[in-house]
């Protein structure tokens, strides 16, 4: 089930970028034996794509739909950001508070951490506490406020400000300092400050808040050890780490709402220059193999032409991922419900597209040649790309692009491999093959012929299944 969106005057290269990112999500998901995936493309707070693949049950069969609402996990953090930033314009609070001010019976250590320090993980505090790991494997409930409290009257691991280490006590704590400022609990406070003041009809802070008779997409195991997937039915609260994993929304509402904490953005319960603090590359992480940083409560990468900030999460049996790209005005949300879940890597490719396709030349005049087509070796897909350029996508690879071919439309049937690879068919002549119906049924590059996906496996059938033992 899936909605996209065109708006007049938006871009024919957005509009045909919008088109593949459905196409291509829907066979990851299909590839990558995914249960489910629900994504959502936003630009200027306007939902330009919004569409759900797959399951939300494994168990059931229940599909998956744009309506369901996902654990988004640590996406929560930016909500708590949010909310302290909020509460610091409105003279509550300063980011420069040590957090004993709030919070009563801390390490002393813990009780000095600023509340700036805290937002950007720079608070020296451990991840998950004593056993607060168990809580993330679904081995025991997570820590009321009580079990938090318990955590962090023991000494920190390290001294505050010496380095970036992400924490979620450490959100747990921001919870509890916006309770004591507000006089309110931290779900009842952030739901109607932030949530609602946003505009996010399809977010709750924590499962226990979510309406009744809403749809819930349920978490998955991934298939081994077990060779099959199991629910993993993600009905449980977080209690006092609400603040760092508690929320549960659509990939829409996640794409809305980070769009929002752009400087840019036109629409946001925060001034700009809260935005432009939260969103500031505080501190590198050092020790990752791709280049990213922490500002408060949001992920970014490194500047850039399409630099981004936005956050993944991770719960039992779910994983996800939001990102905005601020100069394109595009916010971009993956959630997907297993443990196994392709949401990262997904998210990058849907970026990869982005840049592929909106970086090519405005004209439509070869739109009638996008397609899928397939041999032994899989699939390939015909994408138009301005004028009378055609791209050969691989929708296997989480870079569609890479070293795509690019075809030359010459005549209503006809084109020409004008950009290839040396191992590829450059040079070669293509043409669409049409059925006694006018429809067209096939297409030869060069000496090779590609089929539907239904011809495709009726020839595959036909030829060796008679020699192929069970399956």
């Amino acid at each position: 089930m899936s909605k996209v969106s065109h708006y007049a005057g938006m871009d024919t290269r957005l509009n045909r970028a919008i088109a593949y990112i459905q196409r291509w999500t829907e066979f990851q998901t299909r590839l990558r034996r995914q249960p489910g995936c629900a994504v959502s493309v936003v630009q200027g707070g306007r939902v330009l794509l919004e569409a759900a693949f797959g399951v939300a049950d494994v168990a059931t069969g229940e599909s998956l739909t744009p309506r369901h609402r996902f654990r988004v996990a640590s996406h929560s953090k930016a909500f708590t950001a949010a909310g302290i930033l909020l509460l610091r314009e409105r003279g509550a609070l300063r980011l420069d508070d040590p957090a004993g001010q709030f919070v009563s019976n801390l390490h002393s250590a813990v009780a000095s951490t600023t509340l700036g320090q805290l937002l950007a993980h720079a608070a020296g505090l451990p991840r998950d506490g004593v056993d607060g790991g168990a809580a993330f494997t679904d081995r025991r409930p997570f820590a009321d406020a009580a079990g938090l409290l318990a955590d962090l009257a023991l000494p920190p691991p390290l001294e505050a400000g010496l380095r970036f280490k992400y924490s979620n006590h450490g959100y747990g704590l921001l919870g509890l300092v916006i309770e004591a400022a507000t006089g309110e609990p931290y779900t009842a406070w952030i739901g109607r400050e932030v949530v609602a003041a946003a505009g996010l009809e399809e977010t709750s802070a924590d499962i226990s808040y979510v309406p009744e008779g809403v749809p819930l997409a349920r978490g998955h195991s991934a298939e081994l050890p077990l060779g099959r997937r199991l629910v993993i039915p993600g009905d449980n609260p977080t209690g006092a780490l609400a603040p760092a994993t508690g929320f549960v929304a659509t990939a829409s509402d996640m794409a809305r709402f980070f769009g929002q904490l752009a400087p840019g953005a036109t629409t946001s319960i925060l001034s700009v220059s809260s935005r432009r603090e939260l969103v500031h590359r505080r501190w590198r992480d050092e020790n990752a193999s791709v280049e990213r940083y922490y500002g408060y409560g949001v992920v970014a990468g490194p500047p850039g032409e399409w630099e981004f900030f936005g956050h993944p999460g991770s719960f039992q049996g779910s994983l996800s991922r939001t990102v905005v790209m601020p100069e394109q005005d595009l916010a971009v949300s993956v959630l997907t419900n297993a443990v196994d879940g392709f949401a990262w890597l997904w998210v990058d490719g849907i970026v990869h597209i982005l840049k592929t396709l909106c970086d090519g030349v405005p004209g439509a005049e070869a739109a009638d040649w996008s397609g899928q087509w397939w041999s032994l070796w899989g699939a390939i897909d015909l994408v138009p790309a301005g004028d009378a350029r055609v791209l050969m996508a691989n929708p296997a690879v989480l870079t569609p692009f890479l070293d795509a071919s690019e075809l030359e439309v010459t005549g209503p049937d006809t084109a020409r491999v004008v950009r290839a690879g040396g191992f590829e068919r450059y040079g070669e002549a293509v043409q669409r093959v049409r059925a006694e119906d006018g429809e067209v049924c096939a297409l030869r590059i060069g000496g090779t012929i590609l089929v539907t996906e239904a011809a495709l496996a009726r020839e595959l059938i036909e030829r060796y299944a008679g020699s192929s033992g069970p399956t």
